[in-house]
């Protein structure tokens, strides 16, 4: 009889999310009875004030693991046992796993950040990276290129404040890179002289079209990479392209983390590969819905 599992996303506005299928074919290929569930708060009637009741019944309906997304990954935290050591230095959680009679919280939006990088530009010049984005995910995605050893790591935001106090976080981290922090007004100077973008904000989202970088801003001696994983060309990337940038879609960073949660709850090895294939199919279905729906 298959080993059986119940999983679970908890967050807002996730109704439509590709996680639970990826989840549930890739325990498929594995010869798993994998259930994973979605936890819609705003659909619920809740908020991220119900978490413990949330994460403890989880703990005690026998789910193995959550994933965790918008707005809980911060206030997750006080409902945990332990941390994962990135998990505890980036303050943030995405994937709390249950066992033993303890829930443990992982981060793994930096490492899938990382080993999506990793993969779709290997040789990337991390000489002066421009991230755009100082949030939930750009303090992750930020994390991954500190951690890669980036020379400068500049970190604009709407809200200077905001890429201030994770400039202060991260360089005691990583003294040994320049990171400096901006306000907008200040992202035409600073990506003059960048060898990189990363963009960490939801603009480019389905639900937010557009793009955060004027394309006159681009240029290519820089690579861009996008967090944004729908639509998978984003409008930004498709100006990154006519500019002569090379590109990095947010899609595989949605497939790794998903991929290292998924191995965090079964204890066995995701394939990465077989997963962006599925991810791909997906959003590739979504896209013709949506044309179909249009035309």
């Amino acid at each position: 009889m298959p080993e059986s599992l119940l999983c679970g996303l908890i967050g807002t506005g996730i109704g439509k999310s590709l996680t639970p299928a990826m989840h549930e074919a890739e325990g498929a290929e594995h010869g798993l009875n994998y259930q994973y569930r979605i936890i819609d708060l705003n659909s619920r009637g809740l908020t991220a004030l119900d978490l413990p009741r949330l994460v403890s019944s989880a703990a005690d309906l026998g789910f193995r693991g959550l994933n965790i997304t918008h707005p809980c990954k911060q206030r997750v935290i006080a409902t945990l046992d332990a941390l994962s050591e990135d998990a505890a230095r980036l303050g943030a959680v995405n994937t709390v796993v249950f066992a033993d009679g303890r829930a443990v919280g992982h981060n793994t939006d930096w490492s899938g950040f990382d080993r999506n990088f990793g993969r779709g530009l290997p040789d990337a010049d991390l000489a002066d990276v421009v991230q755009l984005g100082a949030g939930g995910a750009g303090a992750a995605v930020a994390y991954a290129i500190a951690r890669r050893g980036a020379g400068k790591l500049t970190l604009v935001d709407a809200d200077p404040l905001r890429a201030q106090q994770l400039r202060e976080s991260l360089s005691v981290m990583f003294p040994d890179v320049e990171i400096l922090s901006a306000g907008l007004d200040r992202l035409a100077a600073v990506l003059e002289s960048a060898t990189g973008l990363v963009h960490a904000t939801p603009i480019g989202m389905v639900e937010h079209p557009g793009s955060a970088v004027p394309e006159s801003l681009l240029h290519p001696r820089m690579w861009v990479a996008e967090v944004v994983y729908r639509p998978a060309e984003t409008e930004l990337l498709a100006a990154a392209s006519r500019a002569g940038c090379r590109t990095l879609s947010g899609t595989g960073m949605a497939v790794f983390q998903a991929a290292d949660a998924f191995e965090i709850f079964t204890g066995r090895t995701a394939d990465a590969d077989r997963m962006i294939a599925h991810m791909s199919s997906l959003i590739a279905q979504e896209d013709r819905v949506t044309a179909g729906a249009l035309a």
